[in-house]
């Protein structure tokens, strides 16, 4: 009898310790990624764009509701006075909302489109005290779809979708959703939300990682439902769009193998698809880097000069205000705002001219 008493006992301490266990990890989990992902995001604004510094923009403000009843602000770009269609613009992660995206709206806009691109949950002019996580990004998408389309603000056109990163995920598996959608151009993007996770997790945790995904996935599926679950390859079965994917090979924010990769492998001879990598143009490559390589030269001279020791924490707040001193007295914001990479952005007005019919 005492025997089985002990084994008993046993049995229900390993079980205690294996709660503990998993519910740890979990929480651990969630803690990491709520403090990776669940942040809220400003433009730099000595480097903000604004519609002033582009010739002939125009802008109309709007504000549409995000499913927690979070109010997200969007703003509609145009200049061509008969468009053909409407573009829908998801913007990256981590960098504030789509401001650093107005001079891609200012090239769609004055090459035959409209463009709709507005600030997800928890970015710059959008409410919302952070993103929460990243299936937040397809889930403000479609909203901004649903509300191009119902609102009765903007005219009858065929839509098209951008997005890059974050955006570039976003715009993919949003198909599922509105497999109306013409034609995805999809930069620098990834296939599962959980994917971004492991990126980035593997240079904080090493193989560790894969201890966490799974508590990562429920938690986002208790949080987002089936917005979490859902892929840029589930949007792609859905959808009859037509898609072009880039992205280049030496990429360490969003490695090929979970975005480009995995796309290539299954649709590489599918016409409605078409694929753009580069071998050597990292994770931003939307722009032309000419100007920005040269200010950043001048920037790094700059620091040198500075008879403080601006690393220290003590010198934090004087070094942020004469940072942003300098940017704003050095910045060249017409070549700033007019570094788009032209040969490629002219690829992209192509690729859905031929795909809006």
């Amino acid at each position: 009898m005492k025997t089985k008493s002990k084994r008993k006992i046993l049995i229900i301490v390993f079980s205690i310790v294996v709660v503990l266990i998993i519910a740890g990890d979990w929480a651990l989990s969630v803690i990491i990624y709520n403090e990776n992902f669940n942040k809220r995001f400003e433009s730099y604004e000595p480097l903000m764009r604004y519609v002033d510094d582009f010739d002939g923009l125009r802008r109309t403000k709007y504000e549409f509701v995000s499913n927690k009843g979070q109010k997200l602000t969007g703003y509609m770009y145009t200049s061509e006075e008969n468009p053909r269609g409407i573009i829908v613009m998801a913007h990256g992660f981590g960098g504030g909302g789509h401001n650093s995206y107005m001079n891609c709206a200012n090239y769609f806009a004055h090459h035959g489109y409209c463009v709709f691109a507005y600030d997800a949950t928890g970015n710059d002019e959008s409410e919302g005290d952070g993103v929460g996580g990243l299936p937040q990004g397809v889930i403000d998408l479609d909203y901004a779809i649903t509300f191009v389309e119902e609102s009765g603000n903007f005219p009858n056109l065929p839509i098209v979708l951008f997005g890059h990163s974050w955006g570039g995920y976003s715009v993919c598996s949003v198909l599922t959703y509105h497999p109306e959608i013409k034609a995805v151009i999809a930069c620098s993007g990834f296939n599962s939300s959980p994917d971004l996770f492991e990126s980035e997790g593997k240079k904080q945790a090493g193989a560790g990682i894969y201890l966490m995904l799974p508590f990562v996935k429920l938690h986002e599926r208790i949080k987002y439902g089936g917005y979490a679950s859902n892929t840029a390859m589930d949007g792609f079965a859905k959808s009859d769009a037509a898609v072009m994917i880039l992205h280049s090979f030496d990429d360490e924010v969003v490695p090929a193998k979970y975005g480009y990769d995995v796309y290539y492998e299954k649709y590489k001879d599918d016409s409605r698809f078409s694929f753009i990598h580069f071998e050597d143009k990292g994770h931003n490559y939307l722009n032309d880097e000419t100007y920005t390589d040269e200010f950043n030269a001048e920037f790094d001279k700059w620091l040198e000069t500075l008879d403080y020791d601006y690393n220290a924490s003590e010198n934090k707040e004087q070094f942020s205000k004469d940072k942003a001193d300098y940017m704003h007295k050095n910045l060249n914001r017409e070549k700033w705002c007019n570094s788009l990479d032209l040969e490629l952005f002219e690829d992209f007005v192509n690729f859905y001219n031929k795909n809006i019919h």
